[in-house]
């Protein structure tokens, strides 16, 4: 069995200053499995009270208020939950050292056991395939449902399980496409090659370059002489 599980995070905001993380917490999280390149009816969506205010660009963005969170979990009361849920499996994030960090950062706030994912998962970082596939366009999830024919019709606003969820159909679509682009290199190579047979009655015809035409007009000449006939010689 092959456990994947597709995960985003929404934020109070990020630091444009230093590392993103820093003086920012986790307010949302979505996961979604993956069991044999299918999308599972299993998933992890936690709402986390920062115990600090939301800003206001992030606000716009994701549309969560201090007032819906202020009942929610800290992030202490759900890790345990959250570790359980990925442990062992593919990580698969778009962007992810951007959710990573702000992961290992509250991690480490709590001084829970384990401080790195890496140490318990695989971590596939979808931005990075999406630019292989797709250099120098754009490839942010709105970009690459438009690109695969996804319905993101519901995502009026950024939210954890929903842009996991697109997530999942958009990174099945990509290996897809990763899998056509491997074979493609894979043939490219290979050249075709047509063999043509035509009959001329019982004879070969053989094109000779005119250095060997001397030889062969000087080689029949000395039969000629030799032999008084040549039957080749015209």
């Amino acid at each position: 069995m092959h456990r994947q599980i597709v995960l985003d995070i929404e934020t109070t905001g990020m630091n444009l200053i230093d590392k993103p993380y820093i003086g920012h917490k986790i307010i949302e999280i979505g996961a979604i499995e993956i069991i044999n390149k299918k999308i599972t009816n299993n998933f992890l969506h936690l709402y986390i009270n920062p115990e600090r205010k939301i800003e206001n660009q992030a606000y716009k963005i994701h549309g969560i208020s201090n007032k819906f969170l202020i009942n929610k979990p800290k992030f202490s009361e759900i890790a345990k939950k959250l570790i359980k849920f990925i442990k062992k499996s593919d990580l698969i994030i778009h962007n992810a050292n951007f959710d990573i960090s702000f992961i290992e950062n509250e991690l480490r706030t709590i001084n829970y056991k384990i401080k790195k994912i890496n140490k318990i998962c695989q971590i596939i970082d979808t931005l990075s395939i999406a630019r292989k596939i797709f250099p120098r366009k754009k490839n942010d999830l709105n970009s690459l449902c438009q690109r695969y024919k996804i319905n993101n019709s519901n995502r009026k606003k950024h939210g954890a399980l929903i842009d996991a969820k697109l997530l999942a159909k958009i990174y099945l679509n990509m290996k897809k496409k990763q899998i056509q682009i491997n074979f493609k290199k894979n043939t490219s190579n290979t050249k075709k090659i047509n063999f043509k047979y035509k009959k001329q009655n019982k004879y070969i015809k053989y094109i000779i370059n005119q250095e060997e035409n001397q030889k062969h007009i000087k080689y029949l000449k000395y039969i000629q002489k030799k032999f008084k006939k040549c039957l080749w010689k015209k």
